[in-house]
């Protein structure tokens, strides 16, 4: 093999310049990424103005980056390998509960609630009560599971993007679940809100042709002592957007019934098991 640089050769020449004592791992990872890339390139016939194009456009992303907003994150999740990354790292049996993206609007340290009570604070949006089990592979409920939960509100926001708007905690929880392993809390329908698109990502969306709404949902994070902890959310299946989520976190097993009440003490009533697997 030629020590200097061809177009046929590319990737054993670059690859070819590893250090001896380069982990196996990062020895793995770089060596695919490498030809994977060049792969790419010739495939595309990338041009020397698209070429710089995509350098400016990784700069950009760059630079509107900050504590607030990670331009980058967002543009794995547009890309769907951070779904593909969540779902490479959290196989489970086809009858356990699926993870989906976190997504960023997480806050650690929500308000223990009793079970029951209501998480929505503003006196927005149309109430719903949430109930469900939590349970194991043979159906057995799971004695003390955490259920952290997390919404937006009726106008698309999540209390973290309002500070000194909506009330502290609005449309968060933490419940712990009894010897039944039933859940239930009284929250709001969610609603469809679109991901930040005044940068790099909305940009590259427009350009494609999608838009950038994620479909109505309720966050949940499910811990329990012996199992694996399962990061999800519930859909609303006759969302606008359910088809079209721009950070393709929908899938079919989380699609949840939302059914309207009447007479009852809540508009809407959305019941979801959850279904944890043995660590």
């Amino acid at each position: 093999m030629s020590q200097y640089f061809n177009e046929a050769g590319s990737v054993e020449a670059v690859n070819s310049r590893m250090g001896p004592d380069v982990t196996p791992r990062l020895k793995e990872v770089m060596t695919s990424l490498v030809a994977h890339l060049h792969a790419f390139v010739k495939d595309v016939r990338l041009t020397q103005q698209e070429w710089e194009f995509a350098i400016d456009f990784l700069t950009r992303t760059g630079q509107i980056c900050s504590e607030e907003r990670q331009e980058f994150i967002l543009l794995s999740d547009t890309l769907g390998v951070s779904m593909l990354v969540d779902a490479i790292n959290n196989r489970r049996p086809p009858a356990a509960t699926e993870n989906t993206v976190m997504g960023p609007f997480h806050v650690a340290g929500a308000p223990a609630r009793e079970m029951g009570a209501r998480i929505s604070f503003d006196g927005k949006g149309e109430s719903c009560l949430f109930e469900g089990r939590v349970v194991d592979l043979r159906g057995n409920p799971v004695t003390g599971a955490c259920i952290d939960v997390w919404s937006d509100n009726a106008d698309g926001f999540y209390d973290v993007q309002q500070p000194g708007i909506q009330p502290e905690w609005n449309n968060r929880g933490v419940f712990t679940t009894g010897e039944d392993g039933r859940y239930s809390f009284v929250g709001i329908k969610p609603v469809s809100y679109p991901i930040p698109h005044d940068g790099p990502v909305g940009m590259m969306l427009d350009a494609l042709g999608r838009g950038p709404y994620r479909p109505a949902h309720m966050h949940f994070m499910v811990m329990a002592e012996g199992f694996q902890k399962v990061v999800t959310h519930t859909f609303v299946g006759d969302d606008t957007y359910i088809a079209r989520d721009a950070v393709f976190g929908v899938k079919q097993t989380l699609v949840a019934p939302f059914e309207r009440v009447d007479g009852g003490e809540t508009i809407w009533r959305s019941r979801f098991d959850f279904v944890l697997t043995p660590v």
